[in-house]
């Protein structure tokens, strides 16, 4: 079944695994900062519209919030509602958890992030703490292991 809407709507480049390579390479950061307020908003947003605006000027405004220490420092200047311009307290208290979570277990970089994710054991413990946040669900899990560099691709 066609609609009129068909060629305004093309479907997404595919890469050579027949993923969507248009969202895979823009979902992507190098900014612990990033990761945890991408990974917060995302949850019935508009991506394009709503989220990666807010991220972007996350980066620009504290890039040296690459880091958990350094996104802690400007958590507790208590401005990033101001930063990412979203005023809901849920949200926010969110992105404080996360943040908990990483500082508790030590991850400070998007690397560290990664390995931790990509490692069984440590795989395991990261995502049972982050899991015990309010409103990370699996699929929440995933995506911050997108978000850091994890394919998700199923292997050939």
């Amino acid at each position: 079944m066609t609609t009129d809407n068909d060629a305004a709507n093309p479907p997404a480049p595919m890469d050579s695994h027949g993923t969507d390579a248009s969202t895979e390479a823009s979902r992507g950061w190098d900014h612990i900062g990033a990761i945890i307020v991408d990974s917060t908003l995302q949850r019935r947003q508009n991506y394009n519209e709503t989220v990666k605006p807010r991220v972007e000027a996350l980066v620009a405004e504290w890039p040296d919030a690459a880091t958990t220490s350094g996104f802690r420092q400007h958590l507790n200047t208590g401005k990033l509602s101001e930063v990412i311009d979203w005023p809901s307290p849920g949200r926010l208290a969110q992105v404080e958890d996360i943040t908990r979570v990483f500082e508790r277990l030590g991850i400070e970089t998007v690397a560290e992030l990664r390995g931790a994710l990509s490692d069984q054991t440590n795989g395991a413990v990261l995502r049972e703490a982050l899991a015990e946040v309010r409103h990370v669900s699996p699929k929440t899990l995933d995506y911050i292991g997108t978000l850091s560099g994890i394919s998700t691709a199923a292997p050939e």
